[in-house]
């Protein structure tokens, strides 16, 4: 409980101890001491439920707000992730390119080589 909704229960409390008398119509619209000390009490309970509401409220707002942040940034990192399968895909696909015109060159140079030596041998054998 706040402090203020405990003070506002000591003064209601301490009214009541004060002992009951007849009403003077200066005072709270003709109410006595009980009287104004059981509203104190029920305005108390109105405002500690009306700030509890208000908290919740707050609450709940803060817990949205967070919420979305944490949807938000899952969505990016999704992005980033799908964006990075991408580039690798891309990347990997290169380099298969690569190995492959290397491995062609590498096949033409050794039928070459090949064709060279068998020229050799038949040169020689002549």
């Amino acid at each position: 409980m706040k402090t203020t909704t405990i003070a506002t229960l000591v003064i209601a409390v301490a009214a009541l101890a004060t002992g009951c008398h007849k009403a003077d119509d200066t005072n709270n619209n003709g109410m006595g001491p009980a009287q104004s000390a059981g509203k104190a009490l029920d305005d108390a309970g109105a405002n500690a439920k009306a700030e509890a509401k208000e908290s919740a409220n707050q609450a709940a707002a803060a817990a949205d707000r967070a919420g979305d942040k944490i949807e938000n940034a899952t969505e990016h990192a999704a992005d980033k992730a799908q964006q990075a399968g991408a580039e690798v895909r891309q990347e990997s696909h290169e380099a298969a390119q690569n190995v492959k015109e290397g491995a062609a060159k590498a096949t033409d140079a050794t039928g070459k080589a090949v064709e060279r030596a068998g020229q050799k041998i038949q040169d020689a054998a002549h």
